[in-house]
């Protein structure tokens, strides 16, 4: 071990100012970043206190509803995922998860680890369920809760949810959707939908960094969770404790993560001041203008119309183009990040988002001209 470390080896960092049309994170608003400078103060401090009450109502406007439970687990979306898993599933217990991209896997290997009895259906990536065959598969086998991607980053597909809870409800089962990438930018209707577990990111439609997962449990998935025979297997993330912080009563579970909470608490007043229907209206119009951009430079996408996710579109690369050499041009030439498909489209696709602070008619303008220019050379 050194006794002492030459600090020119460490220079101080220089990060770039990108231009984030990935599948996350978004850009971020420079309010959101001023927020964080503000100073820091304990996690049980009043004013912090009072945030956190404030942050919480803004998220049931986000989410579209009503439950008492509605808070951002301290950690990424990963983390709101497996917390979903974590208070729902028990050793042995049968689930369903509906498979059709890389995000609904995770979702099934999270429910195995925490010992349940899983049952998957599958579609090929980028197509999405109808609700006949969740309404099929819970009647060959019941299952105590069913998982379904709502917004899948993988691929670009939207779900449709309708009439999907009601069956799961009929069936004795509670509904969890991952809306990591369509919250607060695609239409998403928790109470109207009856959907009882919702769970995302900070990253993508909120426009705030990584760092907090958003969740919301209605009292359908916390009378679930009270007859578990078993606690929870992660302590982190058992809602039953991290709850009794959120709650009145203010229990010390962990040292919240201050500075991000300003962060989303800020990103929620943003997307408050635009108001949700603007907000989803101004990622829908965007979206069809790249789209429309799309088709004029004769580029296609992944996913038909009618289920194209408008916070986050797949293209299919062109034959005999070079998927990272366009990509890493992008980010020299023209400071812009896209990203390459996961798993079986991996080299076939790019992943374009358009979320948030992102979602912006120059920002489209600039990647038209670019990819023109990359491609048609």
């Amino acid at each position: 071990m050194k006794d002492m470390i030459d600090i020119q080896q460490f220079p101080a960092s220089h990060l770039p100012a990108r231009i984030l049309m990935g599948p996350g994170p978004s850009m971020v608003d420079p309010r959101v970043y001023q927020a964080m400078a503000a100073p820091l103060v304990g996690h049980l401090d009043p004013e912090f206190v009072r945030l956190m009450d404030r942050t919480q109502e803004l998220l049931r406007y986000a989410f579209r509803t009503e439950n008492k439970l509605a808070i951002p687990i301290s950690g990424t979306g990963s983390a709101s995922m497996e917390a979903s898993i974590a208070n729902t599933v028990e050793p042995g217990m049968p689930i369903l998860i509906c498979i059709n991209g890389y995000f609904g896997e995770r979702l099934a290997e999270m429910a195995r680890r925490y010992g349940g009895d899983v049952t998957v259906i599958n579609r090929p990536w980028g197509e999405v369920f109808t609700s006949k065959e969740v309404e099929e598969a819970l009647k060959a086998k019941p299952a105590k809760v069913v998982g379904i991607v709502h917004a899948e980053t993988s691929t670009g597909a939207e779900q449709p949810l309708a009439e999907i809870a009601k069956i799961v409800h009929n069936h004795g089962a509670i509904l969890i959707v991952d809306a990591v990438t369509s919250l607060t930018g695609v239409p998403l209707k928790i109470d109207e939908l009856g959907v009882d577990i919702c769970y995302s990111g900070t990253q993508k439609c909120i426009s705030a960094p990584p760092g907090l997962g958003p969740i919301t449990f209605n009292e359908r998935a916390l009378e679930h969770m009270r007859r578990r025979t078993k606690p929870v297997a992660s302590w982190y993330l058992d809602l039953s404790l991290v709850q009794a912080y959120w709650g009145p009563n203010r229990s010390y579970h962990h040292t919240a993560p201050i500075t991000m909470n300003y962060a989303l608490y800020e990103a929620l007043r943003i997307v408050a001041e635009e108001g949700i229907e603007n907000r989803w209206a101004r990622h829908r119009a965007n979206s069809e203008m790249f789209w429309e951009g799309l088709e004029d430079l004769n580029l296609k996408c992944l996913i038909p119309r009618e289920n194209r996710l408008t916070s986050l579109t797949t293209i299919v690369i062109p034959e005999g183009v070079d998927d990272a050499a366009v990509r890493k041009a992008l980010l020299d030439d023209y400071n812009i990040e896209i990203s390459g498909g996961l798993g079986v489209l991996k080299g076939k696709i790019w992943r374009v988002g358009l979320m948030g602070y992102s979602s912006r008619k120059e920002n489209i303008l600039l990647l038209l001209a670019a990819l023109n220019k990359l491609i048609y050379k």
